[in-house]
Protein backbone atom coordinates (compact mmCIF):
# COMPACT_ATOMS: atom_id res chain seq x y z
CA UNK A 1 0.00 0.00 0.00
CA UNK A 2 1.23 3.51 -0.82
CA UNK A 3 2.53 5.41 2.16
CA UNK A 4 0.66 8.73 2.46
CA UNK A 5 3.98 10.58 2.70
CA UNK A 6 5.27 9.50 -0.74
CA UNK A 7 5.71 12.68 -2.75
CA UNK A 8 6.37 13.19 -6.42
CA UNK A 9 9.83 14.50 -5.56
CA UNK A 10 10.97 10.96 -4.68
CA UNK A 11 10.48 9.84 -8.29
CA UNK A 12 11.13 13.09 -10.17
CA UNK A 13 13.92 13.30 -12.73
CA UNK A 14 15.93 16.26 -11.41
CA UNK A 15 17.46 19.10 -13.42
CA UNK A 16 15.70 18.39 -16.70
CA UNK A 17 17.03 19.50 -20.06
CA UNK A 18 15.03 22.58 -21.08
CA UNK A 19 14.20 24.45 -24.25
CA UNK A 20 13.62 28.11 -24.93
CA UNK A 21 10.74 29.54 -26.93
CA UNK A 22 12.92 30.54 -29.87
CA UNK A 23 14.50 27.13 -30.50
CA UNK A 24 14.05 25.57 -33.92
CA UNK A 25 12.55 22.12 -34.54
CA UNK A 26 15.88 20.51 -35.41
CA UNK A 27 17.41 21.84 -32.18
CA UNK A 28 14.56 20.34 -30.17
CA UNK A 29 14.88 17.01 -31.95
CA UNK A 30 18.65 17.03 -31.35
CA UNK A 31 18.21 17.68 -27.59
CA UNK A 32 15.68 14.89 -27.28
CA UNK A 33 17.81 12.42 -29.24
CA UNK A 34 21.08 13.34 -27.53
CA UNK A 35 19.64 12.99 -24.03
CA UNK A 36 17.18 10.17 -24.71
CA UNK A 37 14.18 12.18 -23.49
CA UNK A 38 10.64 12.72 -24.70
CA UNK A 39 9.62 15.90 -22.86
CA UNK A 40 11.21 19.35 -22.72
CA UNK A 41 10.04 22.05 -20.34
CA UNK A 42 10.09 25.40 -22.16
CA UNK A 43 11.46 28.25 -20.09
CA UNK A 44 11.67 32.03 -20.35
CA UNK A 45 14.29 33.07 -17.85
CA UNK A 46 13.21 31.45 -14.58
CA UNK A 47 9.60 31.00 -15.71
CA UNK A 48 8.10 27.80 -17.08
CA UNK A 49 6.01 28.74 -20.11
CA UNK A 50 5.25 25.39 -21.69
CA UNK A 51 6.26 21.83 -22.44
CA UNK A 52 7.09 20.10 -25.69
CA UNK A 53 6.70 16.38 -26.20
CA UNK A 54 8.39 14.16 -28.73
CA UNK A 55 4.97 13.81 -30.34
CA UNK A 56 4.76 17.60 -30.82
CA UNK A 57 8.07 17.52 -32.67
CA UNK A 58 7.03 14.52 -34.78
CA UNK A 59 3.83 16.28 -35.87
CA UNK A 60 5.84 18.93 -37.71
CA UNK A 61 8.35 16.51 -39.21
CA UNK A 62 6.30 16.34 -42.41
CA UNK A 63 6.89 20.00 -43.16
CA UNK A 64 9.33 21.06 -45.85
CA UNK A 65 12.81 22.15 -44.77
CA UNK A 66 11.85 25.78 -45.40
CA UNK A 67 8.66 25.45 -43.33
CA UNK A 68 10.55 23.76 -40.48
CA UNK A 69 12.98 26.68 -40.31
CA UNK A 70 10.04 28.99 -39.62
CA UNK A 71 8.64 26.97 -36.71
CA UNK A 72 9.84 27.72 -33.19
CA UNK A 73 9.31 25.94 -29.89
CA UNK A 74 6.70 28.53 -28.91
CA UNK A 75 4.62 27.49 -31.94
CA UNK A 76 4.31 23.84 -30.93
CA UNK A 77 4.58 23.84 -27.13
CA UNK A 78 1.65 23.15 -24.85
CA UNK A 79 1.36 26.52 -23.11
CA UNK A 80 -0.43 25.17 -20.04
CA UNK A 81 1.72 22.33 -18.68
CA UNK A 82 0.77 20.44 -15.55
CA UNK A 83 2.89 22.05 -12.84
CA UNK A 84 3.03 20.54 -9.36
CA UNK A 85 4.95 21.21 -6.19
CA UNK A 86 7.63 18.72 -5.14
CA UNK A 87 5.62 18.05 -1.98
CA UNK A 88 2.51 16.92 -3.90
CA UNK A 89 1.50 13.34 -3.17
CA UNK A 90 2.57 10.91 -5.87
CA UNK A 91 -0.94 9.54 -6.36
CA UNK A 92 -2.36 13.05 -6.81
CA UNK A 93 0.16 13.80 -9.56
CA UNK A 94 -0.49 10.48 -11.31
CA UNK A 95 -4.24 11.12 -11.11
CA UNK A 96 -3.85 14.65 -12.53
CA UNK A 97 -1.72 13.33 -15.40
CA UNK A 98 -4.33 10.69 -16.15
CA UNK A 99 -7.20 13.18 -15.98
CA UNK A 100 -5.45 15.65 -18.30
CA UNK A 101 -4.10 12.86 -20.53
CA UNK A 102 -0.54 14.21 -20.40
CA UNK A 103 2.73 12.33 -20.28
CA UNK A 104 4.55 14.62 -17.88
CA UNK A 105 4.28 17.04 -15.01
CA UNK A 106 6.68 19.88 -14.30
CA UNK A 107 7.85 19.74 -10.68
CA UNK A 108 8.75 22.93 -8.84
CA UNK A 109 10.38 23.66 -5.52
CA UNK A 110 8.78 25.66 -2.70
CA UNK A 111 9.72 28.91 -4.47
CA UNK A 112 8.09 27.84 -7.74
CA UNK A 113 11.41 27.26 -9.50
CA UNK A 114 11.91 24.32 -11.86
CA UNK A 115 13.11 21.32 -9.87
CA UNK A 116 12.49 18.47 -12.28
CA UNK A 117 10.09 16.61 -14.49
CA UNK A 118 7.90 13.64 -13.64
CA UNK A 119 6.98 11.50 -16.64
CA UNK A 120 4.82 8.48 -17.29
CA UNK A 121 8.04 6.44 -17.24
CA UNK A 122 8.83 7.80 -13.77
CA UNK A 123 5.30 6.83 -12.71
CA UNK A 124 5.84 3.27 -13.95
CA UNK A 125 9.16 3.08 -12.09
CA UNK A 126 7.40 4.28 -8.93
CA UNK A 127 4.70 1.65 -9.37
CA UNK A 128 7.31 -1.10 -9.77
CA UNK A 129 9.21 0.05 -6.69
CA UNK A 130 6.07 0.32 -4.56
CA UNK A 131 4.75 -3.10 -5.62
CA UNK A 132 8.09 -4.79 -5.05
CA UNK A 133 8.46 -3.15 -1.63
CA UNK A 134 4.98 -4.41 -0.73
CA UNK A 135 5.85 -7.93 -1.85
CA UNK A 136 9.08 -7.92 0.12
CA UNK A 137 7.27 -6.95 3.32
CA UNK A 138 4.62 -9.68 2.90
Amino acid sequence: MLRPDVTVEEFTTPEPITATEDMMIEDLRFLMDEHGIRHLPVVRGDSIVGVISERDVRLVSGLTSEEKRQVRASDIMSPDPLIVSASTRLDDVAFAMSERKVGSAIVTDADGKLLGIFTATDALNALIEIIRAGQASS
